[in-house]
């Protein structure tokens, strides 16, 4: 009788494992659209501009984003009508603009193909989704029992790091590369995103 019920209770929390990253897999999916299909609005506006920029200013770029939320978090005046949300969408962006960058080179030519980027696009957030889902199965998920105070700072932690590599001149002895630190940075924000589409609408 006891190990019927060990095994009813092992198969119950399976099956709450699967149905919570059935969940996440469908909440990922629906913030990385409307992430992309402000990139396509953009990328329509004004073309691919951010080809000239190396990734040190992309890193730059997702600093002063990440460092603005953080002020944000911190204080009640705000003299610029942009969310949270807004700029954690800016940092998914610009996290996939860094990885594309890194594998392509910055560009002084803006002349490039729109499918194309939008197949990178689409390529780098889906690698990103499936290192998510690898990294939730280890870790069970615990980012939702962090504030999203909490994962802004890793946010944080991760770019003032992926600095220091840059002044590195790209080398490390025992840490993951800047890819690494884009799609961290990347999953985050779009961790934080997911517990914005779940506060009531009152809050």
């Amino acid at each position: 009788m006891a190990c019927e019920t060990a095994r009813l209770n092992r198969n119950l929390y399976i099956w709450a494992i699967i149905k919570i990253m059935q969940q996440t897999t469908e909440q990922y999916s629906r913030i990385i659209s409307e992430c992309r299909d402000l990139f396509s609005k953009k990328l329509q506006d004004y073309g691919a501009a951010w080809r000239v920029l190396r990734p040190s200013s992309i890193t730059d770029q997702i600093f002063i984003k990440i460092s603005r939320i953080r002020t944000l978090q911190m204080t009640d005046v705000k003299m610029i009508d942009e969310s949270e949300e807004s700029e954690f969408i800016a940092i998914v962006n610009y996290s996939i603009i860094a990885l594309i960058q890194l594998e392509k080179g910055f560009s002084d030519q803006l002349n490039e193909n729109p499918t194309e980027i939008m197949t990178l696009y689409d390529r780098f957030a889906g690698e990103a989704q499936a290192l998510m889902l690898k990294k939730n199965h280890d870790y069970g998920e615990a980012w939702r029992d962090m504030r999203i105070s909490s994962i802004t700072d890793l946010i944080y932690q991760k770019v003032l790091r992926t600095k220091q590599i840059e002044d590195n001149a790209g080398k490390t002895i025992v840490s993951e590369g800047l890819d690494a630190n884009y799609f961290d940075m990347l999953n985050y924000a779009v961790f934080c995103l997911i517990k914005f589409s779940e506060k009531p609408a009152n809050v």
